[in-house]
């Protein structure tokens, strides 16, 4: 963590250097996801509730999975552009460090700038808390780290999958954002409001389930039973994310370079 720790510092570093830029970067950042965030209350406007969630609750939905993307974004941003260091050769120079690759890869970017993001998502989600009348009591907010935690973690593990494909296509897929970009806005709402296959799919393969619907029903009162149950549920999905390492190992394992 000491080497992850000089990687962090050093691009911060690089990335302030022009500051205006940074600035505004940030800023847009702020503002983008605002667009979205507004047709979710229009669309609230219209119609009222959806399969018995209201507006705040949804909101509440919003703000954790859109701080869970910010983060990941900002942090494992290295996996997301992965493509770049296999098409000209860099990933060869990794190799021969006496470091771990994850490492290397994971602190090979970082982008600041989605500090805007993760602002304007924490918003968001103080809004939303401040208008629900939730009990909150320790199981209850420790839930709600768990479930930003998990949400993190998945995405990371989205990142590290794609990045691992590079392997044997070179260049990055599209198909990727499927996952990360769209798993992102389908997350923003309660799984229930999509067709039975879906919810499973993103509850049992990609486990947003336990980022943004299980977990989130008992913090909203909608759910009977054992709350220490409910608060684990979040860390079953942060366990996607070692089948995803194991598969990148693998991926490094078979790496032939490209010459470059």
């Amino acid at each position: 963590m000491k080497l992850y720790g000089k990687y962090l510092l050093i691009l911060f570093k690089s990335q302030m250097q022009y500051r205006t830029s940074f600035w505004l970067l940030s800023l847009g950042q702020f503002f983008i996801p605002f667009t979205v965030f507004a047709g979710l209350y229009l669309l609230f406007e219209r119609f009222g509730q959806i399969k018995g969630w209201h507006f705040f609750e949804v909101a509440l939905c919003f703000g954790i999975i859109h701080m869970a993307f910010a983060i990941s974004e900002c942090f494992a941003r290295g996996f997301d552009t992965f493509s770049s260091l296999v098409v000209n050769g860099e990933f060869d120079r990794i190799l021969v460090r006496p470091q771990s690759t994850f490492i290397q890869v994971l602190g090979s970017k970082f982008e600041f700038t989605r500090f805007g993001r993760l602002l304007q998502s924490g918003f968001v989600l103080v809004w939303a808390l401040t208008n629900l009348p939730i009990e909150w009591g320790l199981i209850k907010g420790l839930t709600l780290l768990f479930m930003i935690t998990s949400g993190v973690l998945i995405f990371t593990g989205i990142y590290m999958l794609a990045a691992t494909m590079c392997f044997w296509t070179i260049q990055g897929l599209e198909v990727a954002n499927i996952f990360t970009d769209g798993g992102r806005e389908m997350a923003q709402y309660p799984l229930n409001i999509y067709h039975k296959w879906v919810a499973r799919f993103f509850t049992y393969v990609i486990p947003f389930g336990t980022v943004n619907y299980l977990p989130l029903q008992f913090i909203l009162g909608k759910s009977d039973g054992n709350e220490y149950i409910y608060m684990m549920i979040p860390l079953l999905g942060c366990l996607f994310i070692l089948p995803c390492f194991l598969v990148w190992q693998f991926g490094v394992r078979h790496y032939r370079s490209t010459g470059s």
